[in-house]
């Protein structure tokens, strides 16, 4: 696509689908409900498609059973008020099941690498970025500084990054995410 058609749609991001980078998850979200969701509403929070679940479940008044939807929470409030926090921790997955999570501006990957591609394969290798932190044992973003997650910050936060790695760790031996 890049080459033949000159058509990159994961750019600015880091990574493409598969990847923890945000070229394989952000995306916006654009949705249209005459009657239910006013014109104009604009949110800045993250939602993700594992919410589909819980959102089509509160809509049609199902419950969930405890052991479905695992990380899904509804986006039902957001559709009246923007400003309503429905999702603390937001977890990002891959194609190989690693795992990143985010809060507000910080996101950390508890791996080295994407989580998913091979940048060290002849077709990727063009976009591979170099590491800024090659001895890190995880990758720790602020993507409201760096959305293109090109400086990782693992050594300079290690507050947030015990925090964030804490917190992933309670989601995996639960289970899941949602409350």
């Amino acid at each position: 696509m890049r080459q033949t058609f000159d058509h990159d749609g994961a750019r600015p991001w880091r990574g493409v689908k598969r990847d923890n980078w945000e070229g394989g998850h952000r995306v916006p979200l654009i949705m249209r409900w005459p009657g239910r969701i006013p014109n104009g509403t604009q949110t800045d929070q993250t939602v993700c498609l594992t919410d589909l679940m819980a959102t089509c479940a509160e809509l049609t008044d199902f419950q969930l059973p405890r052991n479905a939807g695992e990380d899904s929470i509804s986006w039902v409030p957001l559709f009246t008020n923007p400003d309503t926090p429905v999702q603390t921790w937001t977890l990002h997955q891959t194609i190989s099941l690693a795992l990143a999570i985010r809060k507000g501006q910080w996101k950390y990957l508890d791996l080295r690498g994407s989580g998913g591609n091979d940048y060290t394969r002849r077709q990727l290798s063009p976009f591979a970025l170099e590491e800024t932190e090659p001895a890190a044992p995880g990758q720790l973003y602020d993507l409201v500084k760096d959305p293109g997650e090109t400086t990782n910050l693992y050594f300079r936060h290690p507050e947030i990054v015990a925090t964030m790695k804490n917190q992933l760790e309670v989601f995996r031996r639960s289970g899941r995410s949602a409350p």
